[in-house]
C-alpha cells in the first residue's frame, strides 16, 4: 500500500545508511521524485545546488565561471524568459487537487509565474522538509562492499544511500564562448542563466550581446526597449516564429481546467508530449494550394503549431522541409526594413524544425530599431574581448555590459560536473567516451542502483510530461525492489547493446541529425563536444513508453538484481 503523500517515512531499509534514496537536484524532476519517495515511504534527501527550489525556473549557480561579477545577486531570471508549451500542458496531472487550485495567467507563462508554481508545488507537498539547498554534490561513488552510494558535497561532508536519483536538468551547466580574454572586460559580464537582480542594469547602456539562440532570441526582444544601444553578434541564425502570447483570463482558466483530462490525453498521444498532434498527410499528397493555405493556418496560430502540427514530413524530407523553410523565411523578410539584415538573420545551412525552434514576439523588429546593430561573425569575426568589450576582425566595439547567451553543455554536461563512478571505480565520463550509452535513457552500465530523469537516450519533448512518466517508471521499480527485498539492480551489456542500437535506428533519416546542435550533442564553446551523438530519444513518445512499460510488465526481467546475496539474472 503506498503511504499518503505526507505521510512520515519509517525506519531506514539499512540502519547503516544514512538515507534510502539520495537525490541530486531540485527542479521538477526532483521535487516530484521526492513526492513519489515519500509515498512509498522511504527516507529521502534532495541536494541542491542553488538556494531554493524550481531548477531552471529558479537559478543555477555557475561556480566554474570565476570573474569578478561586480554585482549582487543573479538569477536565472533574463528579460523574456518563458516557456514556449502551453502553459495548462506544462503542468503536472497526477494531483486533481493541484489541478484545481493552479491557475495559470497566460497561455505561455513567463520565468515568474513559473517558478511560483514550483514553489506553490513544494509548499503543497511540504518538500522543502526533506530539501538542502546551497550544496553543490561533487561526487557521486559506488560501494560494493556494502552495495550503497557515497556521495560528497562541496564542503567535503559526505551522505551514504542505497537508491540514487540524478534529477539535474538537460540545460544546467552553462558555457562561455571559447574566445580569447573572455575573463578580461572590465564591466559587468554574465551569462543569460546567471542574470542580476538589479532593476535597470541595462536602462541607456551600451550592451554587446553574444548569441542568437533561444535565449538570445527572448533576451533581445526585451531588452530592445530599454537599452542605450545594443549590439548583436552572430554566428548562426536561428529559425523561429512568432509566439503570440494572451492573458488567461478566469472564466478562460476554468474552461480549461475542464478540458485538463483531453489536453493530458493529447500529450500523451503526440510525438514529443505536446498537445499539437501532426498532420497525417504529407506535403506533396496535396495541391500548392492546399498546401499554402495549411501553411498559413498552421503559421497564424499560437506556440508549437507552425511546428508540430506541420505535415508528416517536414522532418524526413528535404524538399518538403525546403518549402516550409522558404515560406517562413519569406515572413522573416516581411518583418524588416533592411533586405542585407534579413538575410543575414534567415538560416541558409538548416531547415525550419531541424533545431530546436525558438518562439518569439518582436524579435525581428529589434533589428528595425537604429540603436540596434547586427555583427555577422562569419563576416567579421571576434578575435578576443578587451578590456573595453568587443574586438572584430574589422572593428573595436566598447561595451558597459556584455551578455553571453551562449547555452549549455546540454545533456550530459550536467553529469560531467559530478565525479560519478560505478562497479570497479568506473568513470560515467569514460563509460560515454566513445559516445553515450544507456538501457532505457534511466540507467547506465556498471552504475547500480542509480536512476536518471531526464537523462540522455530518454524521451524530453514536454518537460513535464516527460518527467512524469520517468519518474512514475523509477519510483514504481524501486518500489518492487523494496518489496522483493533486492539490495541491487542494474543494466546488463545486452540490454544496454540494443537500446542503444534502438535510439539510433529511431534517429535514422531524420534531417535535425544532420544539424549541430545541442540535440545532437554538439557544442562549438567545449572541447571534445565538436563531433555529433544522439543525445536523445528522437522516436515517438508513445513508443517510448510502450517499451519501458513492456520491462515492466515483464517484471524487470531484462535487469541484473541482487537479492540479498544471490543474483537474479535474467
Amino acid at each position: 500500500m503506498v503511504a499518503p503523500i505526507n505521510a512520515a517515512p519509517p525506519a531506514k531499509l539499512d540502519s547503516s545508511l544514512d538515507y534510502d534514496v539520495l537525490i541530486i537536484g531540485a527542479g521538477q524532476s526532483g521535487m516530484y521524485s521526492l513526492l513519489r519517495m515519500r509515498q512509498l515511504g522511504l527516507k529521502t534527501r534532495v541536494f541542491e545546488t542553488g538556494s531554493g527550489e524550481g531548477g531552471t525556473w529558479f537559478w543555477q549557480v555557475l561556480r566554474n565561471f570565476n570573474w569578478d561579477y561586480r554585482l549582487t545577486e543573479t538569477r536565472n531570471k533574463y528579460p523574456g524568459a518563458r516557456f514556449d508549451s502551453e502553459s495548462y500542458s506544462y503542468i503536472f496531472s497526477f494531483s486533481q487537487e493541484l489541478l484545481d487550485e493552479w491557475n495559470w495567467t497566460e497561455h505561455f507563462a513567463g520565468q515568474d509565474e513559473t517558478l511560483r508554481y514550483c514553489q506553490y508545488f513544494a509548499k503543497k507537498f511540504d518538500l522543502q522538509r526533506d530539501m538542502q539547498f546551497n550544496t553543490s554534490i561533487k561526487s557521486a561513488h559506488w560501494r560494493e562492499d556494502s552495495n550503497s552510494w557515497i556521495l560528497s558535497d562541496h564542503t567535503g561532508k559526505t551522505y551514504t544511500c542505497r537508491f540514487l536519483i540524478t534529477a539535474m536538468g538537460i540545460l544546467n551547466k552553462s558555457t562561455l564562448p571559447a574566445i580569447p580574454g573572455v575573463h578580461d572586460f572590465k564591466g559587468p559580464a554574465f551569462h543569460t542563466s546567471r542574470w542580476p537582480q538589479e532593476e535597470g542594469t541595462l536602462n541607456g547602456k551600451r550592451v554587446g550581446i553574444i548569441g542568437t539562440g533561444a535565449t538570445a532570441i527572448q533576451t533581445i526582444q526585451e531588452i530592445k526597449k530599454t537599452v542605450g544601444t545594443l549590439t548583436v553578434f552572430q554566428r548562426t541564425p536561428n529559425w523561429t516564429a512568432p509566439l503570440r502570447n494572451t492573458k488567461i483570463t478566469k472564466q478562460e482558466m476554468e474552461e480549461i481546467r475542464k478540458q485538463y483530462p483531453t489536453i493530458f490525453q493529447n500529450c500523451l498521444d503526440s510525438y514529443a508530449c505536446f498537445i499539437h498532434q501532426s498532420d497525417t498527410r504529407k506535403t506533396f499528397d496535396v495541391t500548392p494550394e492546399e498546401r499554402e493555405k495549411h501553411y498559413e493556418e498552421i503559421y497564424s496560430q499560437a506556440g508549437f503549431s507552425k511546428w508540430l502540427k506541420n505535415f508528416a514530413d517536414l522532418g524526413t524530407d528535404r524538399e518538403a522541409n525546403k518549402l516550409f523553410s522558404t515560406f517562413v523565411a519569406n515572413k522573416i523578410r516581411q518583418r524588416i526594413n533592411d533586405p542585407a539584415i534579413a538575410e543575414k538573420l534567415i538560416p541558409k545551412n538548416h531547415g525550419f524544425g531541424t533545431r530546436r525552434v525558438p518562439l518569439e514576439g518582436g524579435y525581428y523588429e529589434a533589428f528595425n530599431q537604429p540603436n540596434v546593430k547586427l555583427v555577422d561573425i562569419n563576416e567579421n569575426p571576434i578575435e578576443r574581448i578587451t578590456e573595453k568589450g568587443i574586438k572584430t576582425k574589422d572593428e573595436d566595439f566598447e561595451f558597459d555590459i556584455i551578455i553571453y547567451a551562449t547555452g549549455f553543455d546540454a545533456v550530459t554536461g550536467s553529469f560531467a560536473a559530478v565525479d560519478f563512478r560505478g562497479i570497479g571505480g568506473k568513470k560515467l565520463t569514460d563509460e560515454w567516451s566513445d559516445g553515450i550509452q544507456t538501457y532505457l535513457g534511466l540507467t547506465v552500465l556498471d552504475f547500480p542502483n542509480m536512476f536518471m530523469i531526464m537523462g540522455p537516450h530518454q524521451m524530453f519533448g514536454n518537460i513535464p510530461r516527460s518527467i512524469e512518466y520517468a519518474v512514475s517508471w523509477v519510483a514504481d521499480f524501486i518500489e518492487y525492489c523494496v518489496k522483493e527485498g533486492i539490495v541491487t539492480a542494474e543494466c546488463t551489456k545486452e540490454g544496454v547493446d540494443g537500446w542503444t542500437e534502438h535510439v539510433h535506428d529511431c534517429a535514422k533519416g531524420l534531417l535535425s541529425n544532420e544539424v549541430d546542435s545541442w540535440m545532437t550533442g554538439v557544442n562549438k564553446n567545449i572541447a571534445g563536444k565538436q563531433k555529433r551523438t544522439i543525445a536523445r530519444y528522437n522516436g515517438p513518445a508513445p513508443g517510448y513508453r510502450r517499451r519501458c512499460d513492456e520491462v515492466k510488465a515483464s517484471g524487470y526481467k531484462t535487469l541484473m538484481m541482487v537479492k540479498d546475496v544471490d543474483r537474479v539474472r535474467p
